[in-house]
């Protein structure tokens, strides 16, 4: 499928697993049933016991973790282990971590499960429902790292539930050894224990034991005031090699007899290879091959400054598509006519609709209408896009840093001709993600190259910066319109909303306030540019739109902007507290130094709520965001350390578009290449940031993304707090 959605996933996922309704599903017999020794005989090593698909037992009482999900800074494989951990009563110096293999056996059934049923189902059920939507994930070849999903998918549904039930299944174990009732032991510190007869013994003794039988599908989990784990400062493990230069990303990669490759393909998407002069490159010294790619061209050789420099030299001619939009005035120019015209020919793609917003609007004395715009952003990951490939026969090989090593091994196998179980896929740290190293390209792209050499010889194909930057798969530019109606108190009693393109996730528009008539609608307006998820996807421009458009009522209103918001938010306990707990930590309304102003904004995305203010200090002219206060609820934080680090990370990499972020198209192609017009925000630019988590109670939410929203509102709220100047449009630099 072309995109991770909901309506995709229903319509080539579950019903090609085997259907999504129960009934389907337990008449066709899909459940997975007691999986263990299958998995045993495929990925148990020596002196290891595998209790159940996700944990390991060994010789010292050591416990390791199978995690299905990549590392790419946002501490999964430190915070789903913590979970299981926890659950399992382990000993957690005892514990490690094994990333799971590339296997379908191991795709993300889970992350599956919470997208598409996150609710509790009867016990009878459950082993169907597993064996569902493995069957679904299977289809898809579903092994992602995304979503802000693994904790709240994978940790919620498998890791919790996998260390409570190999806990049990010990238990049960020990019970029948001891010949005594199951109620009489305990667990502790990877022990079990039964008091009345002073017995103690490691897990490991029972291992055996518990893995020849399968364990409960909803065995009995934790309330928070058990957990002894999660919710604890806990070290990452990705960390000390990170800081000891040992941990191996995909740039790090080192292969006998590897050789180096460097490619660049055509500048306006769409386009194919029409000729190639090679001469030149050719006779280059230390150049091996140069190869046609499907809209490009790439050149092999021994050193990687060798390949970049005779690449320079090739001349490529390419066919251009007739779809493609010269600049960012003629892109802007349709999105405007084909929101014109789904309006005029009513043929407007409804998103929300809730009482009679038009009729509202039509008869208000009050009305407010503003248009908002962001650019096209790159995703600009700090390790740039490499794969190293070899192919051997009828195998290949493959190392890169990948957030779906399992859709990249049965792409590789389809498009090539191998068989998926003769591609072998070898995982590796990301050097940042954000969704671009879910894309296919590049590893194709390196296993053409690695082909143009002999049977067995590794290419480390590397994209240069400028390749980054202008072969990205990009968030996409976005227009997007409002319309308010106030009452005779300024309060919004109707609210429309009409944007272009709308991606995931779904609910990405849709607003906390109480408005009691709203309607909001969308219409298609493709172009050659191609789309890929961003950091927040939808979110990060919907947050903008919308909690900027509410700053508008409030001001057109003459009311507090937090005040304002706090009024419309007054019936729902969650939203409320966040927005307090913000408002409290940055002092709202406190007194400024002439030239700084405040801003404020609230967004719920990926299961968390979020609220940021920020201190935004104008005196030179430019903004200066010093301080952001950040209050979050993820309803539980399993990791708090790891989850302020994702709220920082997630502001720094939103004040970046805020402030910066623009990718422009002049005659098809994009114009940026390096970071010396693709600003970032730097050490000097970077606010003190403050964070305080809010364990509500709620469903767990995502940490990785919800930070990002909300803090371009914020600032550019803070910016009309200052001058009175409204920016509608991104990036802040344009404008001031």
């Amino acid at each position: 499928m072309g995109k991770w959605s909901r309506r995709a996933f229903l319509a080539t996922g579950v019903i090609a697993g085997g259907g999504l309704l129960i009934g389907t599903g337990i008449a066709i017999g899909i459940r997975p049933g007691h999986r263990t020794p299958e998995l045993a005989k495929m990925f148990q090593g020596d002196n290891e016991i595998m209790v159940n698909a996700w944990v390991k037992l060994l010789p010292d009482n050591s416990i390791k973790v199978i995690v299905p999900h990549c590392e790419m800074g946002q501490g999964a494989h430190t915070a789903l282990p913590m979970m299981l951990a926890d659950e399992m009563d382990a000993d957690w110096s005892m514990v490690s971590m094994e990333e799971a293999p590339v296997h379908p056996e191991y795709a993300s059934m889970h992350i599956a499960r919470d997208f598409m049923l996150p609710i509790e189902v009867p016990t009878v059920l459950e082993d169907t429902l597993n064996g569902v939507f493995l069957k679904a994930a299977q289809s898809m070849n579903f092994q992602i790292t995304g979503g802000s999903f693994s904790v709240r998918g994978t940790g919620q549904w498998g890791m919790r539930r996998a260390g409570a039930a190999a806990r049990e299944l010990l238990v049960h174990a020990a019970a029948e050894e001891w010949g005594v009732p199951e109620t009489e032991i305990t667990t502790e510190n990877s022990h079990l224990i039964h008091a009345a007869s002073g017995r103690r013994e490691p897990y490991i003794s029972f291992a055996e034991a518990a893995a020849a039988h399968k364990g409960p599908d909803n065995p009995k989990l934790k309330s928070p005031d058990q957990f002894k784990i999660m919710g604890q400062k806990v070290a990452r493990y990705d960390i000390p090699a990170k800081v000891d230069g040992t941990a191996v990303f995909g740039v790090d990669v080192d292969l006998p007899n590897m050789k180096y490759a460097c490619v660049r393909c055509a500048p306006v998407f769409g386009s194919t290879l029409k000729s190639m002069d090679a001469s030149q490159a050719e006779n280059m010294p230390g150049v091996l091959s140069v190869v046609e790619l499907d809209n490009g061209v790439g050149v092999v050789a021994e050193r990687y400054w060798q390949a970049k420099k005779a690449l320079d030299k090739v001349v490529a001619e390419y066919n251009e598509p007739d779809t493609a939009l010269s600049d960012n005035d003629t892109i802007y120019a349709q999105f405007r006519q084909d929101m014109d015209s789904a309006v005029a020919e009513g043929k407007e793609q409804e998103d929300v609709k809730l009482g009679d917003a038009r009729g509202q609007l039509d008869k208000a004395e009050n009305v407010i209408e503003a248009e908002y715009l962001v650019p096209y952003l790159a995703h600009a990951t700090m390790e740039p896009l490499n794969a190293t490939a070899r192919v051997s026969g009828d195998r290949i090989e493959l190392w890169s840093g990948l957030q779906n090593p399992l859709g990249t091994r049965n792409f590789l196998a389809e498009e090539f001709g191998f068989e998926a179980d003769k591609v072998v896929i070898n995982n590796v740290y990301l050097g940042g993600g954000f969704g671009r190293r879910a894309q296919q390209d590049y590893p194709k792209q390196a296993v053409q190259l690695a082909q143009s050499l002999p049977s067995g010889t590794p290419v480390k194909m590397v994209w240069s910066r400028e390749e980054d930057i202008r072969q990205d798969r990009y968030r996409p530019a976005i227009i997007s319109r409002f319309k308010g109606a106030l009452d005779d108190t300024g309060m919004p009693i109707a609210w429309e909303n009409q944007f272009v393109d709308k991606h995931e996730p779904v609910e990405a528009p849709m607003i906390p306030y109480a408005v009691e008539n709203q309607f909001v609608h969308y219409t298609g307006s493709p172009t050659h540019i191609p789309f890929g998820p961003w950091r927040s996807v939808d979110h990060t421009q919907h947050a903008f739109f919308t909690e900027s458009f509410i700053d508008e009522l409030a001001h057109a209103a003459g009311q507090d902007p937090y005040q304002y918001r706090r009024a419309l938010v007054k019936d729902n306990p969650r939203f409320l507290k966040v927005l307090e707990t913000a408002a409290k930590m940055g002092d709202w309304g406190k007194a400024l130094p002439e030239g700084w102003g405040q801003g404020i904004a609230l967004h719920q995305s990926f299961g968390t709520i979020v609220a940021e203010v920020v201190d935004v200090n104008m005196t030179s002219g430019k903004p200066k965001v010093e301080r952001v206060f950040c209050a979050a609820d993820p309803g539980y934080a399993v990791s708090p350390d790891g989850f302020a680090a994702q709220m920082e990370s997630g502001i720094i990499y939103g004040l970046t578009a805020a402030l910066f972020g623009q990718i422009d198209i002049k005659d098809g192609a994009v114009q940026q290449s390096n970071f010396h017009d693709y600003h970032m925000v730097r050490m000097k630019d970077a606010p003190a940031i403050e964070v305080e988590i809010i364990n509500s109670g709620e469903k767990i939410g995502g940490a990785g993304e919800p930070g990002t929203p909300p803090i371009a509102p914020a600032v550019t709220n803070a910016i009309f707090a200052i001058n009175g100047k409204r920016i509608r449009e991104l990036p802040i630099s344009k404008h001031v």
